[in-house]
């Protein structure tokens, strides 16, 4: 399991409060770049949301049940396939990384694979950047600022900087 260190990993954690890709502050912006996606994966339960009511089914969709730390459910997943996983706040677990590369595995077929966390997600943007193919497209949240659209080539260096710089347990 990897662990973000409040103390010990300062740096990384100012990092990664700032986009990893493109932001745009109207989710609508973004729709043409994302419809145009070969692979897209979304992270947290806002951006699955908005991708939903648009009609927009992500290969690979990751939520928490939770938007800014409050209580959340969605009332309809277009998904038949629901994989749970347990991530405590400030991990990657050994599962999560699983979780997702058996999703990666799976969501081939072209259906929609939701990944349920028990504890947190936001994290898990890294290991899909290190697991996905560069053609891939992740769509995340930044919270009050919008949306982060990246393409997976363009991040794959920082985002093993950052992992990195985690505490292994």
């Amino acid at each position: 399991m990897l662990r973000l260190d409040a103390e010990l990993n300062k740096d990384i954690i100012v990092e990664l409060k700032k986009p990893l890709g493109k932001l745009y502050p109207d989710f609508e912006d973004a729709i043409e770049e994302i419809k145009s996606s070969e692979f897209l994966i979304s992270v947290g339960d806002a951006t699955f949301g908005n991708l939903t009511k648009y009609e927009i089914y992500p290969n690979i969709g990751i939520i928490d049940n939770l938007i800014q730390r409050k209580n959340h459910t969605h009332e309809i997943i277009h998904a038949d396939h629901i994989l749970k996983v347990d991530n405590p706040a400030g991990t990657i677990t050994d599962d999560l990384w699983e979780t997702i590369g058996s999703a990666l595995e799976l969501s081939n077929t072209g259906e929609c694979y939701v990944i349920e966390v028990a504890g947190e997600e936001d994290l898990a943007v890294l290991p899909c950047i290190l697991m996905a193919s560069p053609e891939t497209t992740i769509l995340y949240g930044q919270p009050n600022e919008g949306l982060v659209l990246l393409k997976v080539s363009d991040m794959v260096d920082k985002a093993q900087k950052l992992i990195d710089g985690f505490i292994e347990e």
